[in-house]
C-alpha cells in the first residue's frame, strides 16, 4: 500500500488528539463503525485508482468491496487472521443494536460488515495504521491480486 496513504490516515488522525485511548475504548461501536466506514472506503478508492476508468466504473469496482456481503465474507474467511482484540471489537460491531434496516443484504451480513468497519475504526483511532494496511491488503488481495 503506498505510504502516502498511510501518512494521510496518519495526518487526519492528529486532528483530534483530544480522543485518549480510554475514550476510545468507550465510543459505542456504531461510532467506531462510522469512522472505519470512511477509512476503509478511502482505502479501497484509493486501491482501484486508474486512469483509464470513469467514474461509474470506480464507483462499479468499490461496490466490490464495499457492500456488506463482501465485508461480511471478508470477516469470516479472516477470522483466524484477527488477534483476540480485533475479534473482540468486530463483535461488538456486529453484535450493536441497529435502527435501521439495511437495503439488498441479509441482517447478518449487514452486522458481520459493521463489526469490520468498527476494526477499522478502533485500528485507525489508535493509530495502528501497520495493522489497517495488513487487514486492508488481506482482503484486496482476495478480491484481485493486485496490491503487494
Amino acid at each position: 500500500m503506498e505510504k502516502n496513504l498511510m501518512n494521510f490516515l496518519n495526518i487526519s488522525r492528529q486532528l483530534n488528539i483530544n480522543l485518549k485511548f480510554e475514550d476510545i475504548d468507550r465510543l459505542h461501536p456504531l461510532q467506531l463503525a462510522y469512522i472505519g466506514d470512511a477509512v476503509y472506503e478511502i482505502m479501497v478508492r484509493t486501491a482501484i485508482l486508474e486512469v483509464d476508468l470513469n467514474v461509474n466504473k470506480l464507483n462499479e469496482k468499490a461496490r466490490k468491496y464495499v457492500k456488506a456481503t463482501s465485508q461480511a465474507s471478508a470477516v469470516k474467511s479472516l477470522e483466524g487472521f484477527f488477534n483476540e482484540k480485533e475479534l473482540s471489537i468486530i463483535r461488538r460491531g456486529r453484535n450493536a443494536k441497529i435502527n435501521s434496516s439495511p437495503k439488498n443484504t441479509e441482517i447478518i451480513d449487514y452486522k458481520y460488515a459493521t463489526g469490520l468497519e468498527c476494526l477499522f475504526g478502533y485500528l485507525y483511532l489508535t493509530s495502528q495504521f501497520q495493522r489497517i494496511e495488513e487487514i486492508f491488503l488481506k482482503i484486496y488481495d482476495a478480491g484481485e491480486g493486485e496490491l503487494k
